[in-house]
């Protein structure tokens, strides 16, 4: 789709691929969501799937309760009261794989699905939902919302090509205003198959974010299953009313 061979951007995503169009131009794909949430005159709400074997995840965080389990039965079967090097050895092993098998089930059962971005094209705003994870699993792990000014945004693709993870990728840089300096950074779309499916996501976004039409009827209309009450996206009340509202010098 570009013919750059390098990135316009000041330290570009890493395994950048190509940069996309940018946001203000006239885009010569046409635009189609791969999924939307929600998608009106003032807002529009895309979910972000996470590519993420969760099976595989239940599966070690029992796996790990095995060392765990058998150092609990060495701690109560073993007369090691008098032995204060091999109490500390037992009691760092036994709680280095309790927290290993925490963070293995806190991420399973409460990492939200489908963290959304949400585009406010009368506020040329974008509200990006995040839940910050830590490797420590005894740590509050927050949902923060970042906001940026869309006008900052640059698109960039990445092609993944791992076994598990073959596709493609959409991340927006957010830049110093007026410069291609980057200053942070969020995925808009985990890896899909079809390079031709991120180029219309990205067209969908900027011409959303134009004031143009956009389908609301996108390429796939399924969820993912998720039994647990625990992973559903909860916007703060203050965002989630900010995120929606129409600026008053807009109102006619």
């Amino acid at each position: 789709m570009m013919g750059r061979r390098t990135s316009r951007l000041i330290k570009p995503v890493r395994g950048w691929s190509e940069d996309l169009p940018d946001p203000e131009e006239e885009q010569r794909v046409y635009p189609r969501l791969i999924r939307v949430n929600e998608i009106n005159d003032v807002w529009m709400e895309i979910p972000r799937y996470e590519n993420v074997m969760w099976g595989a995840i239940w599966f070690c965080g029992f796996l790990i309760m095995i060392p765990l389990i058998i150092s609990l039965s060495f701690l109560k079967l073993q007369n090691i009261g008098f032995n204060s090097s091999l109490l500390l050895t037992t009691c760092i092993i036994i709680f280095v794989f309790t927290s290993l098998s925490l963070y293995c089930f806190r991420k399973v059962l409460f990492t939200p699905r489908g963290a959304p971005v949400r585009f406010n094209r009368k506020q040329q705003k974008v509200y990006v939902y995040e839940y910050k994870k830590s490797i420590w699993p005894w740590a509050r792990w927050p949902v923060t919302i970042k906001v940026f000014d869309w006008a900052d945004i640059q698109g960039e693709r990445v092609e993944m090509s791992g076994h598990a993870d073959w596709g493609h990728r959409v991340y927006c840089a957010v830049c110093r205003p007026g410069t291609y300096q980057v200053m942070d950074r969020f995925v808009l779309t985990w890896t899909v198959g079809s390079i031709h499916d991120v180029y219309g996501l990205w067209s969908a976004c900027c011409q959303y974010m134009q004031g143009k039409a956009v389908s609301d009827k996108p390429l796939r209309t399924d969820t993912p299953p998720d039994w647990t009450p625990f992973r559903t996206v909860r916007w703060p009340e203050d965002m989630d009313k900010a995120s929606r509202a129409v600026p008053e010098w807009s109102i006619k």
